[in-house]
């Protein structure tokens, strides 16, 4: 079925990537619901009368090439049970995620072209944990059985969201297969990929003041109000706002034009799910999998700082489900980052280093009179570079004061894994896992001493991943179930009808009440035939 899919299928990335994630265990996918009968005593829906394919498996991947959020952990999550939402973490005032793909298989759907679901998506927006379906997706179902994938792509159009982010042209391909006999015992189950050729994020700090004037808002708790006072005239001297970053951000450069984040090369991402086989078994195990492929990141692209991040190890995420929890696994192939600035090391992100920050810091008056430095109130200091590309250890070595008002956090996420026995719809072994690529955070110090700040300004996060598989105990049985037995045949007609048995006095007063009406209907026979003898009379 190469359809649309219907609102209760919106975005499974924005819901995968954003709902898939939050629950890497639970890996039945949202599918429609069994409708309950109109009358509580009617019994359920009656079997199918076709023979029915005998294999069981539930899974689904999600890979989310980019997604913003800006002020995440602010808002409270929404949820149906009373008291649940205060259990829940918070959620980002605002989501855009961007190169989305999502595959889904579940044989224990309603419907049945939900039984094998891929959707490549170019985008999608949550508000508050809220996201309706993005336009220009491509989505394939099974049944029926899809003989060759569905491709396609989109170009962007320019939006009020590109101080945020903008995006290059988008490319997509999804491939859903189910056979009638056996079920999900094909060659893959469904298959969704997305490609997209360029991205430019957080062109802005939407959360950070837009004006350079902070009189009277500015005041930082470590300073003094002398100390406020000079920092206030030294921001009014940079060549931005704070939303600008100090004017770093927003310009024309090249690959990026002064973007927080941009990848400049094609970034893809491909989400599979497949059965396999089971050593010793002649089932089939459940296979998840979500794969990346991305070669350089770059921050602040086009500016005096920028910033390379080459990805040296692509990451690989796969959950492999036999049904059972000694035999079922997660293999996770962690990324590994060098990050580099001016052409020297700053650093290396991997799982035995996750986490690496560069400050963002105001150079101090007075430093535009050391020999040497040039102009430097017009840009702030990014890393170990100064707003002339020069390195910030010279010019500390010759008297330069500076003062740290942020920091760009660049973090590995590392892998949640979650696995419990089910026993319903099936008795098997679930499991699940979620991870991301690398984490990027734009995070204030308490010397940016502005009211009612967030704990984090922005954040985006490249190469979501998450897969999750259930498969029965045993494994997945290949084969169809035998037809259902044929139901007994009629009764001959024309046949006499047998003559029923008296069993109680009801049938022993039918021919008392027969024989009472014949006796009675004699007697008045009898009474009308005999003569009638007249009265004599006297005169």
């Amino acid at each position: 079925m190469r359809r649309r899919l219907p609102a209760v299928l919106a975005l499974p990335v924005a819901a995968s990537v954003f709902a898939l994630a939050a629950g890497p265990a639970a890996a039945q996918v949202e599918t429609t619901p069994v409708p309950a009968p109109g009358n509580p005593g009617a019994p359920p829906a009656s079997a199918p009368a076709s023979p029915q394919p005998l294999g069981h498996a539930v899974g689904d991947a999600g890979t989310g090439l980019a997604v913003i959020r800006v002020l995440p952990n602010s808002t409270p999550t929404k949820a149906i049970l009373p008291g649940a939402a205060d259990k829940l973490p918070k959620q980002a005032a605002v989501e855009l995620g961007f190169g989305l793909a999502s595959a889904q298989a579940n044989s224990e759907a309603y419907l049945a072209y939900e039984k094998s679901i891929a959707q490549a998506s170019p985008g999608g927006i949550a508000v508050q944990g809220s996201s309706p379906q993005a336009p220009g997706s491509l989505a394939q179902t099974a049944p029926p059985n899809n003989e060759a994938p569905l491709t396609g792509g989109i170009n962007p159009p320019s939006t009020p969201l590109d101080t945020l982010v903008k995006v290059g042209a988008l490319n997509g391909s999804v491939s859903a297969n189910w056979s009638d006999a056996l079920g999900p015992c094909v060659d893959t189950i469904s298959d969704a990929s997305t490609s997209i050729a360029s991205i430019s994020a957080l062109n802005a700090i939407p959360t950070l003041p837009g004006v350079k004037d902070l009189t009277g808002a500015f005041d930082a708790p470590n300073l003094d109000e002398a100390a406020d006072n000079t920092v206030v005239e030294q921001l009014k001297n940079l060549a931005g706002p704070l939303s600008t970053l100090g004017g770093v951000l927003g310009g024309q450069g090249s690959a990026g034009g002064g973007s927080v984040l941009s990848l400049p090369n094609t970034l893809s991402a491909r989400s599979v799910v497949k059965l396999v086989d089971i050593p010793g078994s002649p089932n089939k195990a459940v296979q998840s999998t979500s794969t990346l492929q991305v070669a350089a990141l770059k921050l602040l692209a086009g500016t005096p700082f920028e910033i390379s991040i080459n990805v040296v190890s692509q990451p690989t995420l796969q959950v492999t489900s036999t049904g059972d929890a000694a035999t079922s696994a997660v293999q996770y192939t962690a990324p590994v980052l060098e990050v580099t600035q001016g052409g020297k090391s700053l650093g290396r992100l991997d799982a035995a280093n996750p986490k690496l920050d560069i400050p963002i810091s105001l150079p101090l008056p007075g430093a535009d009179d050391l020999p040497g430095l040039g102009d430097l109130g017009k840009l702030p200091i990014v890393g170990d570079l100064l707003g002339d590309g020069s390195p910030l250890r010279d010019a500390l070595s010759k008297g330069l004061q500076k003062l740290d008002l942020g920091v760009l956090r660049l973090a590995v996420a590392g892998l949640n894994q979650t696995g419990a026995a089910a026993t319903q719809p099936f008795k098997g072994y679930q499991l699940g896992a979620t991870a991301r690529m690398v984490d990027l955070q734009v995070l204030p110090t308490e010397a940016l001493g502005l009211p009612n700040l967030p704990s984090a300004l922005a954040q985006v996060s490249l190469g979501e991943q998450v897969a999750r598989a259930y498969a029965p105990e045993g494994g997945v049985v290949c084969g169809t179930a035998s037809a259902p037995q044929a139901p007994p045949a009629p009764a001959p007609q024309g046949s006499a009808t047998p003559q029923l048995a008296y069993t109680n006095a009801a049938y022993h007063s039918v021919p008392l009440f027969w024989t009472g009406t014949a006796m009675l209907l004699f007697g008045v026979v009898l009474v009308a035939a005999l003569p009638t003898r007249r009265r004599k009379t006297t005169d």
